[in-house]
């Protein structure tokens, strides 16, 4: 979902981020892997991961990718609250974990819950003019469904290309590489990501 010089630079609650290092941690530990296991598995770095779950390095998008890929969680899993099914949960604009791709003018937050993670993750995206997403193969299966808020915008699914506006819905392999761009000026857009 992004280039290794994208860096998460703003979180929409600090408190977040700080939670991810730790989070991480239990992520491995839970599926009993070390961090030797954890480097074939997702191709980052043995020294890179020890770093980030002590807190001494700020992930770049695609690292943190590879990671939640390798571990089996979403953003949402490791970012977010763990809630209790018996009560209606409000998170407030203010409280939703975000990625602020600027160097791609795009900014990525996460509205699916937790437990949802591996199944289905919904994020709204806001792209700047020309604000793009890149993004590497999902597994295997994996479907997008991009509805559009606001703006024009561009979807790529390898070689199939289509364009939405507002209110249109595009479906799409995300199995394959995929993109999604802003035309014509700045775009808003719910993404939903389908596992199976």
């Amino acid at each position: 979902m992004a280039r290794e010089t994208d860096f998460i630079s703003a979180m929409t609650d600090s408190d977040i981020l700080s939670r991810l290092p730790e989070r991480l941690k239990q992520a491995r530990r839970a599926q009993g892997l070390s961090l030797e296991a954890v480097e074939k598995i997702s191709g980052v770095s043995r020294s890179m991961v020890s770093q980030i779950e002590r807190g001494e390095s700020n992930p770049t998008v695609a690292t943190l990718l590879n990671l939640t890929r390798a571990l089996n969680v979403d953003f949402a899993g490791l970012l977010g609250e763990e809630v209790a099914e018996d009560r209606v949960e409000i998170l407030h604009e203010h409280q939703t974990p975000a990625l602020d791709r600027a160097g791609d003018g795009c900014k990525i937050r996460i509205l699916s819950a937790p437990q949802d993670a591996g199944k289905l993750e919904v994020y709204e995206l806001i792209f700047k003019e020309g604000g793009k997403l890149d993004s590497k193969p999902h597994s295997r299966g994996t479907r997008e469904q991009l509805i559009a808020q606001e703006g024009r915008l561009a979807v790529t699914s390898g070689v199939a290309r289509g364009m939405i506006g507002t209110g249109d819905t595009a479906r799409y392999a995300a199995d394959v590489p995929h993109a999604i761009e802003a035309i014509d000026g700045p775009a808003r857009a719910i993404l939903m990501v389908v596992k199976f």
